[in-house]
C-alpha cells in the first residue's frame, strides 16, 4: 500500500464536525491530548484540520449550514473508540478539563478496560486498552465464521 503523508491512517479516518472548530481543536488538545498535524483555511478561522492521539487519526472540520452537533440535535449517531495505554491517566486528564464522563473506567465482559466521555459538542468517545483476550463466544456473541 502506498504511504500518503496527508492521510496517514491506513484503516479508517473519521471526520468529525464542530460548530466552533478552533475552540474544539483546543479542547481536544487540552482534554484528550490530541496533537494537530495540519490545518487548512485561514489561520484565524480554519475550515478543517487533521489531528492525532498516538496512532489514532481524525479529521475535524467546521460545520456547514444544515449540520448540527450532537448537543444541538439532542442525539448521538456514532461513538469513536481510541486505543491508548494509560486509560486511568487519560481519564483523570479528561475529567480535569471538563469532559462529561459517561462511563468510569471499567473492564468489559469482552476484555477491554475503558471509559466513555463526551466532548465539548457532544460527540461520544471511548478510550480503551485490551485487558485480556476473550473469545466473542465467551460473552454470548454469535461468530459468523471462525478465524
Amino acid at each position: 500500500m502506498l504511504n500518503n503523508r496527508s492521510v496517514p491512517a491506513n484503516i479508517i479516518l473519521p471526520h468529525i464536525t464542530y460548530r466552533n472548530l478552533p475552540a474544539a481543536m483546543k479542547w481536544l488538545t487540552d482534554a484528550f491530548g490530541f496533537e494537530e498535524h495540519y490545518r487548512y483555511g485561514p489561520p484565524d478561522d480554519p475550515q478543517g484540520a487533521q489531528m492525532h492521539l498516538g496512532e489514532a487519526w481524525i479529521m475535524v472540520r467546521a460545520s456547514r449550514p444544515g449540520e448540527a452537533s450532537p448537543k444541538q440535535s439532542g442525539f448521538t449517531s456514532q461513538s469513536l473508540t481510541l486505543f491508548i495505554e494509560n486509560v486511568e491517566e487519560h481519564f483523570e486528564r479528561s475529567k480535569s478539563f471538563g469532559a462529561k464522563i459517561l462511563e468510569k473506567p471499567h473492564e468489559t465482559m469482552y476484555g477491554e478496560f475503558q471509559y466513555a466521555a463526551e466532548d465539548v459538542e457532544g460527540h461520544h468517545w471511548l478510550f480503551s486498552r485490551h485487558a485480556r483476550d476473550v473469545s466473542p463466544r465467551e460473552w454470548g456473541a454469535t461468530v459468523a465464521q471462525d478465524s
